[in-house]
């Protein structure tokens, strides 16, 4: 029974012992109830704190986990890549559609003998860049002793006859010999799974690329491409800078009811040496099958219990996991929250006798002091979150914070405005998804994981809506430590610079079109050459985009190259349509007009060096040229670039007074001077852009009359 129990007259009854025991029966309930809550509060909190704990490790595996995906990916990608350029090797394709129209003659006709023996020489050298050249293993002696081949290059044609093979090759027999069947005739490229390819048992891939026929739809045969995987695949397995000390990669693949571990394990297993029953209890890999993408606590291959997330490898029937030992993962969480819970509970038990030692000595005056100043704080509280708000709204960009949790604890006007809100308080605490759509929340997330993560301010650029009427959005992600009034999150402030944006793509344009009408003014004072500076363009951007330049410097080249005539505005229109050969002091003038094209576009503003670049098209890589008598990589790349593209579309078009010249007679011209003239790196990249990546076809009509 409690006083509230009892009627007023009832208590007013009661002996003065009776009422104040009845007092203190009342107060203890109330605060056993409060400590009961008190200690639900902190129990939930701990569960709470270790469930961010989980989190967090998920977080932070899964970016082991995709780094490692991502790593095999790009090797698998590597891998087909060199088998499917050599398969489309322009020489490799005539001469085997030349040998399987021969068909059974082809062996004893001397002049396809000679290109079997071409393509005989041509896979050692491919095998050996592209890592498929091995030598086999076994006893060489002059016995019938086999060698064990682990790696190779194959040329085979249909039904499955090998045209050429380097000496590691393992035999085309068996799964391997089944692959190349089914490959034979495909049209796409293919990978053969992890397997034996040697009586070693050591695991590797196959790859195979179909090889068209020349003007021909069909493939003729196939290149097939063996290497074993110990040394180039599980080694990106590895996580670079990895800090903990349990922490695993593994690769595995269902078969039947098992799981097959594809990778060395931690313990010591080789390969393909441990299968466990998909069923086993709690079982890390088989969650990883059923589950690609998930995480749990579960036991791995040594029954231990380890944290685990999984992911697919695109491309082949692998899972990656990856998993770090739970001992190793939650101990110091563990301990912490134990040590916490234990502090918390004292202090929920010191603050219960507080509350019962201030109760029962009296001391209300104590308690008004401390209320006044929770007033007073309070108070201040609210004028500063005042003055922030009014400072915020004030901006014209929009300013909001997230949580770690992606939910809005603070937004200005502005940004309430932008999503369509009457009032920035209404949106505090819904999810970002909610509140700006899930594509915009998703663009956020990912750069304010990123900021949180590298401890350091982020810019982004954004374009967003219709093609019409698209906006360019410029935004700064600022990390946030945790306060003891507010928990981590990221600022963002946005700002709408699409107007900035849209006058420098015009002023672009604007220059873009100055260069098409002074490229066509030359082209009229000039017919002889007409067509000139832009093929000498057109070349420059392809050398350097086969060199792999910046997009800069690229653009810079493919400018550069366009303008390199411009200062033929200042030369006699009689002296540039002259038929005969030029005098040297007429020569003089022409080359001078290089230096005259760039005196012209001096104050031109261009994104790139291009004033520089004109200026030093006519410098020799020896030092031997004009003006300056630059040498090596003293002279810009462009203009190194600009030098030898000019020097080629001279020599390949045509004039009043010669034909234009073959592509090999010009290149065996450019090579001649390659380290006198020319860079040499850079007539390699245009000798590659011509035979390997159809150079010949796209300039085939620049030994045509200039129209």
């Amino acid at each position: 029974m409690t006083t509230a129990d009892l009627a007023p007259q009832e208590l007013e009854a009661l002996p003065e012992t009776g009422r104040v025991r009845l007092r203190m029966g009342a107060a203890a309930l109330v605060l056993l109830a409060a400590a009961a809550v008190g200690a639900a509060l902190i129990f939930w909190w701990v569960d709470a704190e270790r469930a961010r704990t989980l989190r967090a490790w998920q977080a932070r595996m899964g970016i082991v986990a995709d780094s490692r995906v991502a790593a095999i990916g790009d090797w698998l990608t590597a891998q087909q890549a060199d088998i499917a350029g050599l398969a489309g090797n322009p020489a490799l394709q005539i001469y085997l559609t030349e040998i399987a129209l021969a068909g059974d003659a082809a062996a004893s006709d001397p002049e396809l003998r000679a290109e079997t023996e071409y393509l005989e020489n041509l896979l050692p050298v491919s095998a050996e860049r592209g890592g498929y050249a091995e030598a086999p293993t076994g006893p060489s002696v002059a016995a019938n002793v086999a060698r064990i081949g682990r790696a190779g290059l194959g040329i085979f044609r249909p039904p499955l006859d090998a045209v050429a093979a380097t000496p590691g090759l393992p035999p085309v027999a068996g799964a391997l010999g089944a692959f190349v069947a089914q490959q034979l005739g495909a049209r796409e490229a293919g990978v053969l799974d992890l397997f034996p390819a040697a009586a070693d048992g050591a695991p590797s891939l196959a790859f195979a690329a179909p090889v068209a026929a020349v003007q021909e739809d069909a493939p003729v045969g196939l290149v097939l491409g063996v290497k074993p995987v110990g040394a180039a695949l599980y080694p990106l397995l590895d996580q670079p800078g990895a800090t903990t000390t349990s922490g695993e990669a593994v690769l595995v693949r269902a078969e039947g009811a098992s799981v097959v571990y594809l990778s060395p394990l931690g313990d010591g297993t080789p390969p393909f040496a441990r299968r466990l029953a998909r069923s086993t209890p709690d079982l890390a890999a088989a969650f990883a099958l059923d589950s690609p993408g998930g995480f749990r606590i579960a036991r791995d291959y040594r029954d231990v219990e380890v944290l685990v997330v999984s992911r697919a490898v695109p491309g082949v029937p692998w899972t990656l996991l990856y998993k770090v030992d739970r001992a190793e993962a939650l101990a110091d969480s563990d301990a912490r929250l134990t040590r916490m819970l234990v502090a918390l509970l004292l202090v929920l038990g010191l603050v219960a006798a507080g509350v019962v030692a201030a109760w029962w000595h009296g001391t209300s005056r104590r308690a008004a002091t401390a209320a006044a100043r929770f007033r007073d704080m309070a108070r201040r509280f609210a004028e500063q979150n005042r003055f922030i708000r009014r400072l915020t709204d004030s901006q014209p960009n929009a300013i909001f914070i997230v949580d770690e949790d992606n939910r809005v604890a603070f937004a200005n006007a502005r940004f309430a405005n932008d999503v369509g809100a009457e009032d920035a308080e209404a949106l505090v605490g819904k999810p970002l998804a909610n509140v700006v759509g899930p594509d915009a929340a998703r663009r956020y997330e990912r750069t304010n994981r990123a900021a949180r993560e590298e401890a350091r301010v982020l810019s982004r650029l954004n374009r967003v809506g219709e093609a019409a009427a698209h906006r360019v959005l410029q935004s700064e992600h600022v990390p946030l430590a945790a306060t003891s009034y507010a928990p981590r999150g990221v600022l963002v402030v946005e700002q709408d610079i699409t107007e900035a944006i849209t006058q420098r793509e015009r002023s672009e344009r604007i220059l873009e079109q100055l260069v098409e009408t002074l490229l066509a003014v030359v082209d009229r004072r000039d017919p002889f050459a007409a067509h000139h500076s832009e093929r000498v363009s057109r070349v420059a951007a392809a050398i350097a985009r086969e060199m792999d330049l910046q997009p800069r410097l690229v653009d810079t080249a493919r400018i550069a190259g366009r303008l390199m005539n411009l200062g033929k505005i200042l030369v006699p229109a009689e002296l540039l349509t002259k038929s005969g050969r030029l005098s040297p002091a007429e020569l003089g003038q022409v080359r001078d007009s290089l230096h005259a094209g760039a005196d012209l576009l001096a104050t031109v503003e261009f994104d790139g060096p291009v004033v520089s670049t004109l200026r030093q098209t006519a410098e020799r890589f020896d030092g031997g040229g004009v003006p300056d008598g630059l040498a090596g990589d003293a002279i810009l790349v462009p203009a190194r670039i600009i030098a030898v593209a000019n020097a080629f579309v001279g020599m390949v078009s045509p004039r009043a007074h010669r034909p234009g010249l073959d592509f090999d007679t010009a290149v065996e011209s450019l090579l001649a001077d390659a380290g006198k003239a020319f860079d040499r790196s850079v007539v390699i990249a245009l000798v590659n852009k011509l035979d390997n990546r159809g150079g010949r076809a796209e300039w085939a009509d620049f030994g045509l009359p200039a129209e």
